[in-house]
């Protein structure tokens, strides 16, 4: 097994908040730190700058100056290239991605590197046409900008990352670190990923195709007045519950229970009640090893059938998969 080189994009003067740190660090935690009782050798990490190097950065620069002997020229022999994201303007406002970059990445794809980008990174590897035709993603605010301006992305805005072959892209911040410990496992194998994991404390295997988030709109209004029935059906999720049931703890119409859980939640009683019970499976695959079977019973989706379908449909994977993110210790 060969781990290989790992080139990192970064700018000279990181300016705040245009740059997110914690994606940029996410890449130098797996990739930069040398695990020599996991696999030797680790990989080679270069953090390439966009700037040619110049005089020091002022003391009262604003921002974080980072120092690095690389630049876009070594994007190219590296095995993999990581676009941890591009400036903010550049998303919001529409402003052009730097020309030295995308020539720098075209370079690098057309010499085989595998192109890897992390949340808005999508739009540096879009710019250079490498995503053309592929299916990627990116941080589920920023994917219909994403799609309106490069058409020929087949952008996904629901999973937490793609895996394309020699082209990778991820959902921002936490999903960027799966694709990160995704590539290790591809590259050194599922234990050196898992005990890697394990030493960052984080779950040891998300399936990209995972679900950004279970949507749960916020709620409209502050009805305080529907907590105690509320409450009451999460503490009986088990049981085939309706909209009659919960009107009647509620001391209320149906017409009338509909209308004020809707307004406060942004969902129906029976969206609302499926909504808790995917999240009860979710604790229970979590934290427990009962059979499939049994967690369907007991958060009221019925049958493991049952289960897997309503789990596939708004999570993205099956329970199955999604309880081996979370091994019990």
């Amino acid at each position: 097994m060969s781990a290989g080189s790992v080139a990192l994009i970064v700018t000279e003067e990181i300016e705040f908040p245009s740059w997110d740190l914690y994606e940029l660090s996410l890449p130098c935690t797996v990739f930069g730190k040398p695990q020599p009782d996991l696999a030797a050798p680790w990989y080679d990490l270069r953090l390439c700058s966009m700037r040619e190097p110049g005089p020091d950065t002022p003391a009262d620069a604003t921002g974080l100056s980072l120092r690095t002997r690389y630049g876009l020229a070594d994007l190219v022999g590296a095995d993999t290239v990581i676009v941890p994201s591009v400036p903010d303007p550049c998303v919001d406002e529409g402003q052009p991605l730097e020309p030295e970059l995308i020539a720098a990445l075209r370079l690098a794809h057309d010499a085989g590197a595998r192109m890897v980008s992390l949340c808005t990174g999508a739009f540096a590897l879009a710019e250079a046409g490498i995503l053309d035709g592929r299916r990627a993603t990116a941080h589920w605010m920023h994917t219909a900008q994403l799609a309106d301006r490069y058409p020929k992305v087949r952008v996904d805005d629901s999973v937490l990352y793609v895996d394309d072959g020699d082209v990778l892209t991820s959902a921002g911040l936490t999903a960027g670190l799966d694709l990160c410990l995704h590539l290790v496992r591809r590259d050194l194998g599922a234990h050196v990923a898992n005990q890697l994991a394990r030493r960052m404390v984080v779950p040891a295997h998300r399936p990209g195709g995972q679900a950004q988030f279970i949507d749960q709109p916020m709620p409209v209004t502050d009805d305080r007045g529907l907590a105690p029935v509320l409450d009451w059906a999460r503490a009986h999720l088990d049981q085939p519950l309706t909209v009659d049931d919960l009107a009647q703890q509620a001391t209320m119409s149906p017409r009338t229970l509909y209308r004020r859980l809707q307004a406060a939640t942004g969902m129906t009683p029976l969206q609302w009640l499926l909504n808790q019970r995917l999240r009860r499976a979710q604790s229970l695959l979590e934290s427990t090893d009962l059979p499939i079977a049994r967690i369907g019973e007991l958060s009221g989706l019925g049958t493991a059938n049952n289960l897997r379908h309503h789990f596939l449909k708004q999570v993205g994977v099956s329970p199955s998969d999604y309880r081996r993110a979370f091994p019990l210790a």
